[in-house]
């Protein structure tokens, strides 16, 4: 799946309400606040606190700005 400019706009962290960031290689959104990753399965967005890994602070750092 391939997150569009326009999706990413609208969606948001559930905790915090905060940006996401899409990382393709790992079909995953980004919440670099809560430092948490949610996966992408079957092109649907698993935005659900217990679907999402922690981040370790060398994943965050590698993220794009």
């Amino acid at each position: 799946m391939a997150v569009d400019e326009k999706t990413l706009a609208i969606l948001a962290c559930p905790l915090c309400k905060g940006k996401l960031i899409w990382v393709a290689k790992k079909s995953e959104l980004v919440c670099r606040g809560d430092r948490l990753a949610y996966p992408v399965r079957n092109d649907i967005p698993m935005l659900l606190s217990h679907e999402a890994r922690e981040l370790s602070r060398e994943e965050l750092e590698q993220l794009p700005s």
